[in-house]
């Protein structure tokens, strides 16, 4: 017997059946080697989890951008479809409109992805809680416990590392019936008319406020009563891509017209002639249609205070909420020291790390992790080593960004390294930026910035297609 058969022989365990573990758990399945898949829920539930399936979206219902030639998230989405991605198959496959974003109905992206790993025959799922480090019988083990990772667990990594957790606060969104909003003062309509997957261009429902309906709305999130922090949560900081919109309020009255609430490429239809100056949009939850999300709007307002303040907002007077937000911490590894170039740990390199615990943000993001790091525990398995993306590919650039691409600061014994989405700041300049439009004319102003993402993505694309067939099988989907 070979050694890549011997190796393949053991089963991997992936501890953790969130979006990261699930995709794991699906790559490291699909290249042929065996898999016990931990996931703690329903025996163990944590603070943000509802249900006992796979894959829960715990937050919004968003994928962000589905435009893979515009856009670095985008780009992510076409690079893991290119691997078989379960993830991404689920996610298309359970859409609803949201302009030009890939949003789902997050119950029936978890029923997917949940009967996906049920069925695979190379796929064992066991409901328990791996309280503490894993059993040193296990040689191949991948965490994927993301940013709810239990106590116990946590803390034995602690102590493995002897490193702190870095932490921050990550706040969820409500969700409103959809027949409670008053469709006489909102209006359906996607920002500057865009039509996105399974969209029409009016995706998104749409409330105006007047000046002073803004300053007095502002007033109420400032003055209202917000979650206490417990003693050990008092100095965590916010990621700032999800910021409570009360703590966006506090940095500035205009902040949120900036931000979640601004009001450009929308029109009242209703007043045409009148230009709103604030407006708070809600995107479609779920597939029926009947809950939408009030994008932006995570907060750390205590629920009664949501109620109050949230039904000043012009058409939801009268709104009932399937869901109040709330607010609960993650924790992530100072990736860059602890973790080595394959996602390893390197005080124990048995252990990989996957999701969002390695220091990136979103679901995409995660679950890309959890992709390559599945890609790279199954090559072990097999006794192979698998060669990382190029950095050139979104894939490539976040592995990079969490394996060492922040930059240190210059203060003795402090650390930089922050959760980051995926973003073309990531990755390498091009050689040659494009400076003529197709017809030979000179490209100016934003067609320059416009054309440098359209090309990095392509590069991106092309470099990974090479990828692919010089370093990877992708095995035909089960």
């Amino acid at each position: 017997m070979s050694a890549s058969q011997s190796s393949s022989s053991e089963s991997i365990h992936i501890i953790g059946a969130g979006l990261a573990g699930s995709e794991a758990a699906w790559q490291v399945a699909q290249a042929g080697v065996r898999v016990v898949l931990h996931e703690m829920r329903p025996v163990r539930m944590t603070e943000a989890h509802q249900t006992s399936g796979l894959a829960e979206l715990v937050c919004s219902n968003s994928f962000r951008s589905d435009d893979a030639a515009n856009n670095a998230v985008g780009l992510l989405h076409a690079e893991m479809r290119r691997l078989g991605s379960l993830i991404m198959r689920a996610a298309d496959a359970n859409q609803v409109p949201a302009g030009g974003a890939l949003a789902v109905d997050r119950e029936g992206f978890s029923a997917a992805v949940t009967e996906a790993i049920h069925d695979h025959p190379g796929i064992e799922i066991r409901r328990d809680e791996i309280a503490g480090l894993p059993s040193s019988d296990w040689r191949n083990v991948i965490v994927a416990t993301g940013p709810l990772t239990s106590q116990p667990l946590a803390k034995a990594i602690r102590a493995l590392t002897d490193e702190n957790a870095l932490a921050f606060f990550d706040a969820i969104a409500p969700i409103v019936h959809r027949e409670t909003i008053d469709m006489s003062v909102a209006w359906f309509q996607s920002r500057y008319d865009k039509v996105g997957p399974g969209g029409t261009g009016a995706d998104y429902i749409n409330c105006p406020m007047t000046k002073q309906q803004y300053d007095t709305f502002v007033d109420a999130l400032l003055a209202g009563e917000k979650t206490e922090f417990r003693d050990w949560e008092a100095n965590t900081p916010y990621f700032d891509g999800c910021l409570p919109i009360e703590v966006m309020a506090e940095r500035g009255r205009e902040t949120l017209r900036h931000g979640p609430m601004k009001p450009v490429g929308l029109t009242n239809a209703h007043d045409p002639t009148v230009k709103p100056y604030a407006i708070v949009q809600l995107r479609q939850d779920n597939r029926l249609g009947s809950l939408y999300n009030m994008v932006g709007f995570q907060t750390k307002l205590k629920y009664g205070a949501q109620q109050r303040i949230f039904r000043t907002i012009p058409g939801l007077e009268k709104a009932e909420f399937a869901r109040l937000g709330g607010l609960h911490r993650n924790t992530f590894l100072n990736s860059p020291k602890l973790l080595d170039g394959q996602l390893r740990l390197r005080a124990a390199p048995r252990l990989r790390f996957a999701g969002q615990m390695t220091g990136c943000e979103g679901y995409v993001e995660s679950a890309s992790i959890g992709l390559m790091t599945g890609l790279y525990a199954a090559a072990d398995a097999r006794g192979l080593e698998l060669v990382p993306p190029p950095a050139t590919t979104a894939l490539g650039a976040l592995l990079g960004h969490i394996t060492g691409g922040h930059i240190e600061t210059i203060e003795p014994g402090s650390r930089s390294f922050q959760p980051m989405n995926i973003n073309f700041g990531l990755f390498p300049p091009l050689a040659n930026p494009p400076t003529r439009k197709p017809d030979g004319t000179r490209l100016r102003g934003n067609e320059k910035t416009v054309a440098k993402k359209q090309a990095i993505s392509a590069r991106a694309l092309s470099d990974l297609d090479r990828w692919i067939a010089d370093h990877l099988r992708v095995p035909a989907a089960a």
